[in-house]
């Protein structure tokens, strides 16, 4: 079984190519107003304060997104691999009225990895890269997130669902469960 600090070092290696391979930082995203800047933005943005408020963890900070978007997220996925590495973060309590309480690294590979391995392939559209995603993830996340459709709608974080054949790949499957009308 990978552990969470395996599966963010493989997800972020994978988000980090991306970046070094964007041009055009003003590119639009698959997500409506969004540019390649702002899906960087985004990950690099909200983690902090989720860690800060659910388990008082503070990453350490990076250069602004709008001056080194790269730059930005290699400290970001640096700090946050550090913090995985550290056995110590196991012992670490992260509690979130809505999730409950568990260990730091589960918090972050739930909530966070998972959110950079589908926000690649927003970066990947956005600027002409290969847009690829592991599909026996996919199958697996789509899976696990099926049985939350209500829950994951309401919280305004996903789209409405997007109708895809239903002999689609798993990618396909995924991305239209989330919003993103991946044709």
């Amino acid at each position: 079984m990978t552990t969470a600090a395996q599966d963010h070092r493989e997800t972020a290696a994978h988000f980090t190519a991306l970046v070094q391979g964007t041009t055009d930082w003003s590119a639009p995203a698959p997500v409506d107003g969004w540019t390649a800047r702002d899906v960087v933005r985004h990950l690099v943005e909200w983690l902090p304060s989720f860690l800060e408020s659910g388990a008082g963890v503070t990453l350490p900070a990076g250069p602004s997104v709008d001056d080194d978007p790269a730059g930005a997220w290699r400290a970001h996925a640096a700090g946050v691999q550090a913090l995985l590495d550290d056995p110590a973060s196991a012992d670490v309590p992260f509690t979130n009225r809505h999730t409950g309480q568990m260990p730091v690294p589960d918090a972050i590979a739930t909530f966070y990895t998972s959110d950079v391995f589908l926000h690649s392939w927003d970066l990947a559209r956005a600027t002409g890269q290969d847009e690829r995603l592991d599909p026996d993830r996919c199958a697996a996340m789509l899976e696990g997130m099926l049985p939350l459709d209500e829950l994951l709608r309401s919280s305004g974080q996903y789209g409405p669902k997007v109708e895809v054949p239903a002999d689609a790949d798993p990618q396909t499957k995924l991305l239209a469960f989330i919003g993103r009308n991946p044709r």
